[in-house]
């Protein structure tokens, strides 16, 4: 039988069939042997042990598509980041570091601003301008009115989506909004993996269809800068590279340098102020980064 590790606490890994079932499992020695880990989302064959208790042995790890690392977690295709339009206001220094970390672990972002019933169309138009050049696809959608749920369903549907953000967007909100259809089969879930309640949070995917499923990291508010050279920054502005040969100098950092294409870009209003600041601030993080390990 073949299903999907929904979560792992303490040695078991909850997996989750289609259909809807979900069996309590531990893993066969020869991982270990191996140094293999399951992690959650893994596709994953599992033998039955007690199907009464709904209990088994995960006796294979199938072929990973890809594997992250904060946080630890395989086979993501997207990212989705929740922030809200107002209350609180978005925090573009945060959204910009999780967009850098996501894309340099290879995943596509989509943007979702909640609270759009509370917003007006300056201010919608106003994220709009920011980042409509970032390569993001870019949602406005209320949870609370059920505006915009259907066009997010669909661009989750079919795939394995992260999902993050601050506290206080309405992100648990909207993972509700989601899952209305399947009360029966997450409160199943729920009731499976009722050893974990009360352990410190980890990730877990909910299985929003038997091919969609969302995982619900931990609630984010600061994030620590990535591992890379401050010179590799530039390449996840992709609003940036249009405007590179219009440089004199190459490499150009595009902060200090004279004739620099991406600062005419940005004088002229063809590049985002907030996104170049914050491109400019991480910059400088990575140049101390730099000075202190020497």
């Amino acid at each position: 039988m073949q299903g999907k590790i929904i979560k792992g606490i303490a040695g078991f890994y909850y997996v989750y069939v289609p259909g809807g079932t979900v069996y309590e499992c531990k893993a066969k020695g020869i991982f270990r042997k191996d140094k293999i880990k399951p992690l959650v989302g893994d596709n994953v064959e599992i033998g039955i042990t007690h199907e009464k208790d709904r209990e088994g042995n995960i006796m294979k790890i199938l072929p990973r598509r890809s594997e992250l690392i904060r946080p630890a977690v395989a086979n993501i295709d997207q990212a989705l980041l929740i922030f809200a339009m107002t209350k609180p206001e978005p925090n573009y220094n945060l959204l910009d570091r999780f967009l850098v970390m996501m894309r340099q672990q290879g995943l596509e972002c989509i943007l979702c601003f909640n609270k759009q019933d509370l917003a007006d169309q300056k201010r919608r138009e106003q994220i709009q301008s920011v980042y409509e050049k970032s390569g993001c696809q870019i949602l406005f959608v209320s949870a609370v009115r059920q505006e915009g749920i259907g066009l997010l369903e669909k661009v989750l549907c079919g795939k394995t989506t992260a999902v993050a953000g601050p506290s206080g967007v309405g992100k648990s909100s909207l993972v509700n909004c989601l899952q209305k259809d399947r009360q029966m089969e997450t409160g199943e879930i729920s009731d499976r993996i009722a050893r974990g309640k009360h352990t410190t949070r980890h990730s877990e995917l909910i299985a929003v269809s038997d091919d969609t499923y969302i995982m619900d990291t931990p609630g984010f508010s600061a994030l620590s800068l990535f591992d890379m050279e401050k010179e590799q920054l530039q390449g996840y502005y992709p609003e940036f590279q249009e405007y590179g040969a219009g440089c004199r100098f190459t490499p150009c950092a595009h902060i200090h340098e004279p004739v620099c294409g991406v600062k005419q870009a940005l004088e002229s209003g063809s590049i985002s102020r907030v996104r170049y600041d914050n491109y400019v601030a991480f910059y400088e993080e990575l140049r101390e980064k730099e000075k202190r390990k020497y």
